[in-house]
């Protein structure tokens, strides 16, 4: 999975960033003005399964983060994201937008004022501008492609694509403008800004921590849980945690009454929010977790691992981690008959430990 950091200047976005990602200022630094990490996915699952298979290997899931510089602040003429930067936002998964909440008078903010939702307003407005730049550039193509040749499919494209520019244009972003399964089929190669998960982090100053419903309250448009989410944090206070050796960080949380960190409330919303499960293989040579969406059936999960998997499936052979958990070992689980055999079209669960039988 591929998340990607936007915001205005002065957002905090960078030392969100440091608090996702581990990254210094220096080692963020060094990897250039719009930094990429991998972060590895905490899962005390993994950590268990581990314990009693002492494999050779322990992988977890991974996020992938990156982020952006500032965006512009509305300039005439001026485009608000690269080339660079559009390549980056398509192909992620979902965008985390930082708005700032904070107040401080020797940070300077972009618009001269700190606006929460004014500044998610313009974040969202540059993302729909460059969703109707390409809706209009390929609907000027359609149309002669169309009056050449009337190709139902383009017929179709058309349509779909004039639905999303009415969209646009009332300032509803596509992942809420309730297009059909045929049309985002007919649709996904665009990949749409607007149409991405959204979630929105609202940098707080460390003082307001303690009163983030409050400060919540504004971004309720937002938090729907189905296309876009809107979490609280201080991203300063929350790089600072980070650095910190475990207990001292543990102590630190306390002290602020944070319940997660940053990143562990980030990553728990991005899974929710897009449908996101894990599963495990387990062996001696390797612990692993595995990210699908939920409901995936037990042959397409196969081939996330290898394409022959799926190609060969046969059954896969399955048990509940908190089964297993409760036996201790597979040869229990199959005494108790928590072990079962699944076919293709089975529904994987989160926490299923999964082995898959095949034959190529």
């Amino acid at each position: 999975m591929k998340i990607c950091l936007v915001g205005l200047p002065q957002s905090g976005k960078s030392s969100l960033f440091g608090a996702l990602t581990g990254l210094r200022p220096e080692e963020a630094a060094a990897k250039g003005a719009e930094p990429v990490a991998v972060v590895k996915v905490p899962d005390p699952r993994v950590e268990r399964l581990t314990s009693v298979y002492n494999p050779k290997k322990q992988t977890f899931a991974a996020i992938e983060f990156s982020e952006l510089a500032g965006l512009t602040s509305g300039e005439p003429g001026k485009a608000a994201f690269t080339e660079l930067a559009l390549g980056k936002l398509r192909a992620a998964d979902a965008l985390l937008a930082v708005v700032r909440s904070f107040r401080d008078p020797a940070v300077a903010h972009p618009l001269e004022s700190v606006d929460a939702p004014r500044d998610l307003r313009h974040i969202e407005a540059e993302l729909l501008l460059s969703d109707l730049a390409v809706i209009e550039s390929r609907l000027e193509k359609l149309a002669k492609q169309i009056a050449a040749k009337k190709a139902d499919r383009d017929v179709r494209e058309k349509a779909a694509l004039e639905r999303c520019r009415a969209s646009l244009e009332a300032e509803t972003p596509l992942r809420r403008a309730g297009l059909t399964p045929d049309e985002e089929l007919l649709l996904r190669g665009y990949r749409f800004l607007t149409q991405k998960p959204l979630i929105v982090a609202l940098n707080l100053d460390e003082e307001d921590i303690a009163g983030e419903a409050e400060a919540l309250v504004p971004f309720q448009p937002w938090a729907d849980g189905s296309s876009s989410a809107v979490i609280a944090l201080s991203a300063r206070l929350e790089m600072e945690i980070r650095q910190l050796p475990e207990e001292d960080a543990r102590r630190f949380l306390q002290d602020y009454g944070i319940e997660r960190p940053a990143r562990a409330k980030l990553i728990g919303t991005a899974y929710s929010l897009m449908g996101l499960i894990s599963f495990f293989t387990v062996g001696p040579d390797e612990v692993k977790a595995w990210t699908i969406r939920a409901g995936t059936p037990a042959v397409q999960a196969a081939g996330v691992i290898h394409s022959d998997i799926e190609r060969g499936f046969i059954r896969a052979e399955v048990v509940a981690f908190a089964d297993f958990e409760a036996s201790g070992s597979m040869q229990e689980c199959k005494s108790a008959g928590t072990l079962r055999l699944e076919g293709r079209e089975y529904p994987v669960r989160d926490g299923d430990i999964i082995n898959f039988r095949f034959a190529v």
